[in-house]
């Protein structure tokens, strides 16, 4: 053990071993402790962990937080795990804003709100709301993401709308405070009109669809936050998606960002759509979509089961297509997907303290 050295056991060896496991070593020794938590070691364990077919999607349900393991994107029989939140809340006063490298952030939804970073791996969480978030908040108002700038320091981008108003703040795990960010001029995309959905990471930047059904009917925008620049920009969405009204939801495939599209014209129709060299690219059409009114106990959203895939909307509606052999075989590769009421997560030992 002495010749092989302490950078071929920690960084070569433990590195590959899963999160719970790692966290259990932390008490063989201080030294064991300290190397296991050097930001170094953190960032070789979490890249290694994400390159991991298998994954977990925690799942808010009205009395419980769920976790089920999920394999090639297939929901892993008879391993649901009941797991416990760090404030006495109900599960049903929870909203998910984002997902990110084993992290968690949730809003606590009371007469006062909270934001909190949580990993559900290590059970070690944060309080990260100031005075400022004593305003309500809404599912289709506040919405956020999260992300490492160039000095390894975790920022978490929260985006509130109130009157109007569009509101975009960052927070700093190191300096624990929070700032204010300029946001898009001439827009109007604070309005009670708009939706905004839950942001995904894909390629140093965090994607929004912003949605409104009212007034002008039926127009969307992708909203894209530059993690480098801290600087907000407008995407076009896929012009050839010109029925309405139409939704669309973010995910990451095979580390690309993705968009499913669903339009109502005379029928639900639901569209699989990439984006690729500042192109977007249909990759296929789903089966059979129909809404679903009720979900069973034991269905969960974004994943596969029994080759029907349950899509959830910004606006609330559930989506269920049937899945063809290639879809099937493409949907398997999801990597990332942020709903309110639901998130797929790795199990990493990434803390949300500095």
């Amino acid at each position: 053990m002495e010749r092989v050295g302490d950078d071929m056991i920690f960084e070569e060896i433990l590195s590959r071993l899963p999160a719970k496991v790692v966290c259990r070593f932390k008490s063989v020794s201080k030294q064991w402790c300290y190397e296991l938590s050097t930001p170094k070691f953190v960032f070789i364990h979490a890249r290694r962990v994400g390159n991991s077919i298998q994954k977990k999607l925690l799942s808010l349900k009205e009395n419980s937080i769920v976790v089920d393991d999920i394999v090639a994107g297939n929901l892993e029989e008879d391993t649901s795990e009941t797991v416990t939140f760090p404030y006495d809340v109900e599960p049903s006063f929870l909203s998910i804003i984002g997902s990110f490298n084993g992290l968690i952030l949730l809003c606590i939804k009371r007469s006062y709100n909270e934001l909190v970073l949580w990993n559900p791996t290590t059970r070690r969480f944060k309080m990260i709301s100031d005075e400022y978030f004593s305003r309500y908040f809404g599912r289709h108002n506040d919405t956020g993401g999260m992300y490492f700038d160039e000095h390894n320091d975790l920022k978490v981008l929260h985006i509130n709308c109130y009157w109007d108003v569009v509101t975009a703040r960052v927070y700093s795990r190191h300096n624990e405070s929070w700032r204010k960010l300029n946001f898009l001029n001439g827009t109007q995309l604070g309005s009670n009109f708009y939706s905004w959905s839950p942001g995904i990471y894909y390629d140093k930047k965090i994607y929004f669809m912003v949605s409104n059904y009212w007034i002008p009917p039926g127009e969307r925008n992708i909203v894209v936050f530059d993690v480098i620049s801290e600087s907000f920009s407008i995407l076009r969405f896929p012009e050839h998606m010109e029925v309405n009204p139409c939704q669309g939801h973010f995910l990451t495939i095979s580390n690309k960002l993705h968009v499913i599209v669903v339009q109502y014209a005379g029928e639900l129709i639901a569209d699989l759509v990439k984006y690729e060299h500042d192109e977007w690219i249909k990759v296929f059409s789903f089966n059979r979509a129909r809404i679903v009114h009720h979900m069973e106990t034991q269905e969960r959203t974004n994943i596969i089961q029994n080759n029907k895939w349950l899509i959830t909307s910004i606006w609330g509606d559930t989506v269920e297509v049937v899945l063809c052999n290639d879809s099937f075989n493409y949907i398997q590769h999801v990597d990332n997907y942020n709903g309110p009421k639901g998130a797929l997560f790795l199990e990493t030992i990434v803390s949300p303290f500095d």
